[in-house]
């Protein structure tokens, strides 16, 4: 393999495989360096293996779901859009489709299509990918970079490098954060880390009584004691873990929450489609169907099995009760609960569980229209390296793709 090429893009994932592909479209010799044994480790596992490639909205929406840097990202949006992405994939061979939220997903239900049209994509360009060895730094000739050091001790020489290396999350994937080191080397300045999108650990014991199980179209509320209202409020999927609780929901709403967790709280509405008065009346008819059994066998046909118990204990109602004897208060407070039921957060899990790194590579230190760097010409930041994030959606992937293809295009000239 040659030591010199046009273009180093340091990690095959997302961004990186992506702009490789884009970069060597554009007339670029380009090389893929890749510290794991294979391209694309944590695609693989997002979206539950399913790969939630973007999200099916306009460029107003994408930015409105982006918490860090959306004003940074006008120009990459704009040149490629979620749309784009979704042709993209498409032409590629990759039938999608959309689900709830507009995520966007393989028809397949499988990540390990992604990847592969993604590498097949390389490829076809021509790119070669070195897998298996780390870059150790960036070699500089005054204020231009000029290539990489491997672990190995040799050099690839370049007239640009693009780094795309993720952020600190799911580290076996090969996220370990050695943008972030690189990016510092050569003075750049790497803004606080922190989980974002990441499960919460709960205070109450019984979380973990429930652990796998599932509850689809429940309603979450995230409340902050210093607001009257909810700071966020979104029907769909939970799941209960032996630490408190993970799912799409659960990472939107931690994405909402500062530092400082005693401020906050949680509810679930277990039966959103029904108002009180609704639910009520489907109490008294399912107390009416089993009026001579005891309180904890009549919520069967209401709830999850495993969720009966924890809910038979939380209502205050003994669950040997008979259940014609059960008053009107006493299905108030469990009315109550069905609709708020209430989780605290005691913590949130560690960074390395996080969907996505909050904190990154300052924006103030790099191109918006470019992606390149303000203090080394030649050089590039994109992807999770950039402190950049969004919520759960797509839309994190998406700021791998447009901003890998911003970084392509500059080098290309196009």
């Amino acid at each position: 393999m040659a030591n010199r090429a046009d273009v180093i893009v340091i990690g095959a994932g997302a961004a990186g495989m992506l702009c490789a592909g884009m970069a060597a479209k554009g007339g670029k010799s380009v090389l893929l360096l890749e510290k794991m044994e294979r391209p694309g480790r944590k695609l693989l596992i997002t979206g539950k293996g399913r790969c939630n490639v973007t999200n099916n909205c306009d460029n107003e929406e994408f930015l409105q779901a982006v918490r860090t840097g959306s004003k940074f990202l006008y120009s990459a949006i704009d040149g490629f859009s979620c749309r784009d992405t979704m042709a993209f994939f498409e032409g590629l061979g990759v039938p999608l489709k959309t689900e709830r939220g507009n995520r966007v997903f393989p028809k397949s239900d499988r990540s390990m299509d992604v990847v592969e049209a993604l590498s097949q994509f390389v490829k076809d360009k021509g790119t070669p990918v070195l897998t298996g060895n780390n870059v150790d730094q960036l070699l500089l000739d005054g204020v231009k970079v000029k290539g990489v050091t491997l672990s190995d001790g040799s050099e690839l020489l370049a007239d640009a490098v693009v780094v795309a290396t993720g952020g600190r999350s799911y580290p076996l994937t090969g996220s370990t954060g050695d943008g972030y080191r690189l990016a510092r080397s050569v003075g750049h300045t790497v803004t606080a880390l922190k989980p974002s999108l990441i499960p919460i650990i709960s205070r109450e014991i019984w979380c973990s009584d429930l652990m796998g199980l599932s509850l689809r179209n429940v309603t979450l509320s995230l409340w902050d004691s210093r607001k009257k209202s909810p700071v966020f409020q979104e029907l769909g999927e939970m799941l209960f873990t032996h630490y408190g609780i993970s799912g799409p929901l659960v990472l939107s709403a931690s994405a909402h929450m500062g530092t400082d967790l005693n401020r906050y709280r949680i509810t679930l509405d277990l039966k959103p489609g029904l108002d009180e008065a609704q639910l009520d009346t489907r109490l008294l008819r399912d107390f009416e169907a089993f009026a001579n059994k005891d309180f904890r066998h009549s919520l069967d046909e209401l709830l999850p099995r495993k969720l009966i118990p924890i809910i038979v204990e939380l209502s205050g109602i003994p669950g040997d009760q008979k259940t014609h004897q059960i008053t009107r208060e006493q299905r108030k407070t469990l009315i109550q609960l069905l609709k708020a039921l209430p989780i605290t957060p005691k913590g949130l899990r560690p960074i390395e569980e996080a969907v996505v790194t909050s904190g990154g590579v300052s924006l103030k230190e790099v191109n918006p229209k470019t992606m390149e760097s303000k203090l080394v010409q030649g050089l590039y930041f994109v992807g999770e390296l950039l402190d950049l994030d969004a919520y759960t959606g797509g839309y994190n992937l998406q700021i791998a793709f447009s901003t890998g293809v911003s970084a392509a295009r500059a080098i290309a000239g196009a």
